[in-house]
């Protein structure tokens, strides 16, 4: 008999096909003594060793069935692995306090795990899963079992864990691998965001899906509405999965168009990215360009400070590749939840209202110029626009201006060309600053802005604590407000303002972002993979019933009278996406 759960919606897409159960050993680790410290550290020694070499080769492997993008993350493992620091702390635990290696190996990873899995940035909550991944892997080759083979999948499955880990998802072939359903984890998941890179659908967090399937041989999932169907009634989702070829063939026609109203008025369409690399990509999904390049990757994947001529090639190879788009970089934005591991932060209470940011750029300006003397050399290679995070005070953007404009003389003065037609601007993410945009309008040559912050500042509420997660709310009609407030002010003066933040990648929330303001948005960036639903979006909706429908949302008392509203837009509008 059929059997509905549901869970939640990680990844969009439905899909159905024979179970593939994926269970893993369980290690137990006891805190047994031991009587003799050099073999135990020598152990510990010999299986970092070994494992490198097998991630070694898991990465030459993948190179070869799924591509070397894919196969990144094994040379990040590597990092991880060979990292001396942890290796001490092994070393360490197991001379002072006599115990096991495994125990030693799983007590310092723990302590890492943890720091990551404390902070806000998404990025940090990834390696979160990327120290728990290589642990389990170190363990494995310590106690000498061998890692269960994603790789050698070659039919057609939906995979059932209880989790899936960096590296196991790194091995899934999109061409046999039709989605997966895990115990735990949520849309911010490793397992969650790799779905969406994949494009398979995907729901999480169902507890005791791994059970409940024991005696199944298909299972069919939505991960748009979070709903799993153990042997399910094929009939029923065949016609659904229909429809979704339907849709995604519309979605694909809609990357090569531009995004345009039925009434003629067009926004546009650009990427966030975190690497260089990562620009290599967009354009299959009909990017007009970058919205958002975060800067900080260059730092965080650094043992040191990076140096001018480093930071010069990574800017120099995104603006090249598109020269006749606009590409927005984000200067340092670390701080709070991003730390260096060559830079002490001092401690404070609150750090994500402290030391980070361009408070940091602004105080350690040496830092805040090799950056800017990088993007002032590669501004030839194509269109570059360079925005100020965290900015708070008209002050504090005057002078950033400041700074920068300097670092330009001297550059050319060096006998380096550089562009004429630099736009400086800056994120909107403090509520302070989007209520003085008109104000801050008056200096700028752009804004951006920031959702994910300014919602977590305007609300005061941390986004990843479980407790308070209700108040996390894109559509509560300050947030609102305050980017109206934002192009208001903007457009006084004739400036662009466009978004980066997570809520210009959600479909549903299009019509509102056209409407507001009457302007509405110039330019929404996004994950590259959200781009065509949006075009979609974009070209079935008029201009007109955008502004009616804004105007109606920013009087509403709440979140829920919002999303009413655009439920009837989208019904009224026949838009049927999921």
């Amino acid at each position: 008999m059929p059997k509905k759960i549901t869970g939640i919606g990680a990844s969009s897409g439905i899909s159905v096909a024979e179970i593939y159960l994926f269970e893993k050993e369980k290690i137990d680790v006891k805190n047994t003594k031991i009587s003799d410290v050099k073999k135990e550290i020598k152990l510990v020694k010999d299986a970092i060793v070994k494992t490198s070499k097998n991630i070694s080769i898991l990465k030459e492997k993948s190179i070869k069935k799924i591509g070397a993008d894919k196969a990144a993350i094994f040379e990040a493992h590597n990092q991880i692995l060979n990292d001396p620091e942890m290796e001490n702390q092994i070393n360490e635990k197991i001379n002072n306090e006599k115990i096991n290696g495994l125990k030693a190996i799983n007590d310092i990873f723990n302590n890492a795990k943890a720091i990551f899995e404390s902070m806000d940035d998404e990025y940090f909550k990834e390696r979160a899963a990327d120290v728990e991944d290589v642990k389990y892997h170190l363990m494995c080759t310590f106690l000498g079992k061998q890692l269960p083979n994603l790789l050698s999948i070659n039919k057609e499955v939906i995979i059932v864990a209880n989790d899936l880990t960096p590296s196991e998802t790194a091995l899934l072939d999109k061409k046999y691998i039709k989605g997966f359903a895990t115990n735990i984890g949520g849309r911010t998941s490793h397992a969650a965001i790799m779905a969406r890179t994949l494009e398979i659908p995907a729901v999480l967090g169902l507890k005791n899906i791994t059970s409940l399937v024991k005696n199944a041989k298909k299972i069919a999932i939505d991960g748009s509405k979070g709903i799993v169907e153990i042997s399910p009634n094929e009939s029923s989702w065949n016609k659904l999965i229909q429809h979704q070829i339907e849709m995604n063939k519309k979605f694909d026609e809609c990357k090569s168009k531009k995004a345009q109203t039925i009434d003629g008025h067009s926004i546009h369409i650009v990427a966030n990215i975190g690497k260089s690399k990562d620009i290599d990509n967009i354009k299959k999904y009909g990017a007009e360009g970058v919205g958002l390049f975060r800067s900080e990757f260059l730092y965080m994947d650094n043992s040191n400070w990076p140096t001018e001529e480093e930071q010069y090639e990574h800017y120099k190879y995104v603006l090249s590749k598109n020269p006749n788009n606009l590409v927005v970089v984000r200067t340092l934005d670390i701080g709070g939840d991003k730390n260096l591991d060559y830079f002490n932060f001092p401690k404070e209470e609150n750090p994500f209202l402290g030391y980070r940011a361009i408070r940091l750029c602004l105080d350690k300006k040496d830092i805040f110029k090799t950056q800017l003397r990088a993007l002032a050399r590669a501004s030839i290679h194509g269109k570059l626009a360079i925005m100020f995070p965290m900015i708070a005070t008209v002050d504090e953007f005057i002078e950033a201006k400041k700074i920068t404009l300097k670092c330009f003389e001297e550059v050319k003065k060096a006998g380096h060309k550089v562009s004429d037609n630099i736009q400086i601007g800056m994120m909107i993410e403090i509520p302070g600053a989007a209520v003085l945009a008109d104000q801050f309008a008056k200096h700028v040559d752009f804004f951006s802005i920031g959702t994910n912050d300014l919602i977590q500042y305007s609300l005061a509420v941390d986004r990843m604590s479980e407790n308070v997660s209700y108040l996390y709310q894109p559509l509560n009609p300050s947030i609102l407000r305050l980017i109206e407030l934002t192009i208001l002010g903007a457009k006084k003066y004739g400036k662009w303002v466009g978004m980066c933040g997570e809520v210009a990648g959600d479909w549903q929330n299009v019509p509102l972002l056209l409407g507001l303001g009457y302007k509405g948005l110039d330019e929404l960036s996004m994950s590259a993979s959200s781009i065509p639903k949006v075009k979609y979006v974009i070209n079935k909706i008029k201009k007109e019933d955008c502004i009616e429908l804004a105007n109606n949302a920013v009087l509403c008392e709440n979140q829920n009278q919002v999303a009413k509203l655009l439920e009837k837009f989208f019904a009224k509008n026949k838009i049927n996406i999921e």
